[in-house]
């Protein structure tokens, strides 16, 4: 199987810079997708292309590294490594608040910069998935408690047992071709009514 070339946004107010990171990212065998000068337009680059990962220099103009980190990572777009040379304190605080994945401090080398990437990616996706599995359970809980309100609503009514009621609102869903919990809210909207 063949692996995945990662998409990565790279801000730098500083052109040269950019130049190398851009040159140094491409020989290590990723793609950049997208470039910028200040904080503002990775935000927007990042909105719009959806990088696998997005690499921020702190101090820029408009709007600094670790508050577009914030907003790229707020919105669930990518994870953002910061590449900088300022190591205080601070700046470390704020960009761990930001939920930024990486703090590599300048000059840094190729070496160094490659395994922060993989695992940012990497970790990205793990906790992408976490969150996905996390939304499937709560919305599977939250049929059930529909379907056994539903249910308590049908046993009611009609003097059913469990079983007869579970299996009414089933053939209903079957029937209509509607999921259980839509035809546990209807039955529980008839009921309100």
């Amino acid at each position: 199987m063949d692996e995945k070339v990662l998409r990565i946004v790279i801000a730098d107010d500083e052109p040269i810079i950019r130049l190398d990171l851009k040159k140094m990212l491409e020989d290590c065998g990723y793609e950049v997708i997208g470039e910028a000068a200040d904080g503002a337009r990775a935000v927007e680059l990042a909105r719009t292309l959806k990088p696998d990962v997005v690499l921020l220099d702190i101090k820029m103009p408009e709007m600094d590294g670790i508050d577009a980190a914030k907003i790229i990572t707020d919105e669930k777009i990518a994870p953002v490594l910061l590449l900088t040379a300022y190591s205080q304190l601070d700046l470390v605080s704020r960009a761990k608040d930001a939920g930024v994945y990486s703090y590599l401090v300048k000059p840094f080398k190729e070496a160094d910069l490659m395994p922060q990437i993989e695992v940012a990616a990497a970790r990205w996706d793990a906790f992408s998935r976490i969150e996905e599995q996390a939304a499937d359970l709560e919305d599977k809980l939250e049929t059930r408690k529909v379907v056994d309100r539903a249910k308590g609503i049908l046993m009611d009514q009609y003097g059913l047992k469990e079983q007869e009621a579970f299996r009414r609102i089933q053939v209903q869903s079957m029937n209509t071709r509607k999921s259980m919990r839509e035809i546990a809210e209807a039955i529980i909207i008839a009921h309100n009514v």
